[in-house]
């Protein structure tokens, strides 16, 4: 039980958590809001605007007796400080005394806004942060009524600097309070921002080339008490009046960050809701209030061009049909197969449509189910030992430890980076295994760099190292123990492999079925582990690869983009029924009908986030043509099979998961949207305090049980040996995840387009050496069976000797799905 402590606020006592920091104390539990600028919850205090100036004090006692002194009143004396303080950098302590109404605090904070808007522009009318700025409702709460200031006298500054290619920054509005430059510092970790000059010429500058070059810089807007900084793509877009909230979920990778989406009715979208915007929502176990910059600015694929609108069916070329017409076309090329079907489904595909595709296979005699892209398995071990119920990365600190192996992290999956960047900045060991360099090394407590492809037998090794070792000894006294598997370098037998070797470990030092203990897997896409509940496995995927069925159903995956090597195997499939989002998807060359679906925005839905989180999203945008969810597509399909009537909507669905599937029995869309307060408590009208993160009024979701959280713990089971594939005088070619790519789901952003990088490899400088390649070379890389790539070259340390990194999506060719050998010649 945490240590509270007795204090006073405006003469009422309240028993707080002790050290708890003053403003956070009052909010929470006296429900007494301190004003700030410089302040934030997340930040460290530092008390430069003095916007929230109290009366302080702490109740004498006898320094003999410790007994509390008494006035002529009876009531307790305060020693009162001869001044005002700054509340954010005060920490509660038993008998701490504070007024905060008084004419001398209120006299106070007329002062700061005085000074605050000396050099202000009265640019409210017009200002993007207006209806929801900080300093607007300060100023009308607390400020003063007229100025003594002289217009002419006004700081003069740029308006639209841009701090680079996502934010701008209007140096008249900026009141200086470095949250930005905290936030970047602090919970990021790039020290991109900081102050220039001095006095009224203090302004904010980017020390970075390029320019504020983070993957987190949107959130600087969220925190701006003012309208300094402001994201590109909304600038003088719409009002925060105008729009209306709709609670989402992020798309893009197994985090499963909570989202606001801001949608208006606009003339450029046919007078249909459209994205303005995309905004963090508060859920402090998943993303707490951040979000990265692809969750913010890659939502423009759902109303791009490029979209598929209508559905096609091949009678000779792809011919736009009717929905009546497709599906009896599907249909019919279904009941031809007699029962020799198969589907694959991507990682996008939410719980609803997975469970409706389920269905229809079974109605048609099959359970061959493929996940798609299968580079990731271990699923399975996940819902056996992965991290345990209540787990919360930001709860991590000294005496745990946390080891990531085989995963760019900053790239795969970035909240998680910038979370267990702060665990360790806590205290926590954080280990990070990898055969090359990445991002979270900076942030490691140690590094452990293994030979390409032996992410498993490293972790054994560490285990089976002497106490003298200091990893294994932090291991062996954690307190509590994660691991973070990722795929890179390894096949699908090695990933297997690995994931079995974590969870052995974890099992053999009794960190499974309890909170901040357990299996994370790096899974692609939002849903991975939702087609793992659903029965959709990856090694289905290469049986059907192995064993092309007459019919094949592919849902939402992008095979040939991803696998070029998959062209050889699709031939031989007689019906392809394609279910796709885009127009231009290569399946579509090779598909007899083609389905248009909607994206996340268009519908509701859920998904099963990294850490077994269900979660609900809702129907924001406009939809695109006749494109339908994919759910709809699938039922409607199987009531011309004669499975039965089509439900009307997702809750429905969600409805009969709850009963056919066990672990989604109490996931039920009513209880996926039930919430809580969250500390800190953010999203309010006090914007001011936690910045324009919104509330969430959507859904926490529900986690689901590991066997190992209801009492089933698995025992240790034999990790199969497996071998890297041999070069044999080639090289490995390693295929990386690059955040910022060129995937039909992030292409349509171009305003992102200046930081997705041109296609390379980074060679080792030995190799390169041998093959006479210098850096900056364009370079062709030959693996057998697929297309030559050509790419730039990167000589810079960063590959191992003998191995090539080869970032998938840079390129219209496509790069090898998994590790594989290849050949590299100067082009």
């Amino acid at each position: 039980m945490a240590e509270t402590v007795r204090i006073i606020i405006n003469d009422v006592e309240y028993e707080v958590p002790a050290g708890m920091n003053l403003v956070d104390a009052a909010k929470w539990y006296a429900g007494e809001d301190i004003p700030v600028f410089c302040h934030h919850p997340k930040l460290e205090p530092v008390g430069m605007c003095r916007m929230c100036l109290v009366e302080m004090g702490s109740i004498e006692k006898d320094r003999a007796t410790g007994q509390v002194l008494l006035d002529d009143q009876g009531q307790p004396k305060v020693r009162w400080f001869p001044k005002l303080q700054t509340a954010c950098t005060s920490k509660v302590s038993d008998g701490l005394v504070i007024r905060t109404r008084t004419e001398q605090v209120t006299d106070a904070r007329e002062n700061v806004l005085e000074f605050l808007l000396t050099s202000h522009p009265l640019d409210c009318p017009i200002c993007q942060k207006g209806g929801e700025c900080p300093l607007q409702n300060l100023t009308m709460r607390h400020g003063p009524g007229t100025s003594r200031m002289v217009f002419t006298d006004k700081m003069q500054l740029d308006k639209r600097v841009p701090l680079g290619d996502l934010i701008f920054l209007d140096e008249e509005r900026c009141i200086q309070c470095a949250r930005c430059i905290r936030f970047q510092s602090e919970i990021v970790g790039d020290d991109l921002l900081a102050f220039h000059e001095r006095g009224r010429t203090l302004q904010i500058i980017s020390n970075s080339t390029p320019e504020f070059d983070s993957y987190f810089s949107g959130n600087t807007t969220d925190i701006c008490p003012v309208g300094a900084l402001l994201t590109a793509d909304y600038h003088y877009s719409a009002r925060p009046w105008e729009v209306a909230e709709v609670p989402s979920i992020c798309p893009h990778c197994p985090v499963g960050c909570n989202t606001s989406l801001s949608t208006r009715l606009d003339r450029d979208f046919g007078g249909r809701a459209m994205i303005k915007r995309v905004m963090p929502r508060q859920n402090e176990q998943v993303n707490e209030i951040w979000i990265c910059d692809k969750g913010r600015f890659g939502h423009y694929f759902t109303r791009d061009s490029s979209r598929l609108c209508d559905p096609l069916v091949r009678d000779g070329s792809l011919t736009p049909k009717t929905w009546a017409d497709a599906q009896l076309a599907a249909a019919a090329a279904l009941k031809a197969a007699s029962g020799d079907v198969a589907a694959i489904a991507g990682v996008g595909m939410s719980n609803e449509d997975l469970f409706a595709l389920r269905q229809l296979l079974a109605g048609l005699g099959s359970d061959r189910l493929g996940a798609w892209p299968p580079t990731h398995t271990g699923a399975d071990i996940v819902a056996q030992v992965g991290v345990g119920q209540d787990t919360n990365l930001s709860t991590l600190g000294r005496g745990d430890v946390v080891i990531v192996i085989a995963s760019d992290l900053e790239e795969e999956a970035p909240i998680w980076r910038l979370r267990l960047k702060q665990a360790r900045d806590r205290g926590a060991y954080l280990i990070v295994m990898n055969a090359r360099r990445t991002r979270l090394d900076d942030f490691a407590t140690e590094t452990i760099h293994y030979e390409t492809g032996q992410a498993a037998q490293a972790l054994t090794s560490l285990w089976g190292a002497p106490m003298e070792n200091t990893a294994k000894a932090a291991i062996s006294t954690a307190r509590h123990l994660i691991i973070v598997a990722g795929a890179e370098g390894l096949t699908l037998a090695g990933h297997r492999s690995l994931m079995q070797t974590a969870a052995n470990l974890l099992i053999e030092t009794g960190h499974v079925g309890k909170a901040n203990n357990g299996l994370l897997g790096v899974f692609p896409g939002a849903n991975f582990m939702g087609l793992h509940y659903l029965g959709y496995t990856p090694e289905a995927t290469l049986d059907i690869a192995r064993k092309p069925p007459k019919a094949l159903i592919v849902a939402q995956a992008d095979l040939l983009a991803d696998d070029p090597a998959a062209a050889e195997w699709l031939s031989q499939v007689e019906t392809i029924i394609n279910l796709d989002l885009f127009e231009a998807s290569g399946l579509n060359a090779l598909a007899q009908v083609v389905l248009p679906i909607q994206s996340f925005a268009e519908r509701d839905g859920s998904f099963v986030n990294g850490e077994r989180r269900v979660q609900r999203f809702y129907t924001a945008q406009g939809p695109m043509g006749q494109a339908l969810p994919a759910w709809q597509v699938l039922q409607r399909l199987g009531e011309h099979l004669g499975q039965g009537r089509a439900k009307g909507s997702a809750a429905a669905v969600m409805q009969d998961i709850t009963r056919a599937v066990p672990v989604f029995a109490n996931a039920g869309y009513a209880r996926l949207a039930q919430v809580e307060r969250q500390f800190p408590d953010v999203g309010g009208d006090d914007l001011y305090y936690g910045g324009t993160a919104y509330a969430n009024k959507g859904g926490l979701g529900v986690q689901i049980p590991t066997a190992a959280d209801s009492g089933d713990v698995p025992a240790p089971a034999p990790a199969a040996a497996v071998e890297t594939p041999k070069p044999r005088g080639r090289l490995l070619v390693v295929p990386t995840i690059r955040l910022y790519n060129r995937e039909r789901t992030f292409l349509p952003s171009t305003l992102v387009h200046p930081r997705i990088p041109e296609p390379y490899a980074e060679i080792n400088s030995a190799d390169a050496k041998k093959l006479g390649i210098h850096d900056g070379d364009l370079v062709t890389i030959t693996v057998e069976n697929i297309p030559a790539l050509r790419v730039r070259a990167h000589v810079n340390g960063g590959a191992p000797k003998g191995t090539v990194i080869l970032p998938r999506h840079l390129s219209d060719t496509a790069a090898p799905l998994a590790i594989t050998v290849g050949e590299v010649s100067k082009a």
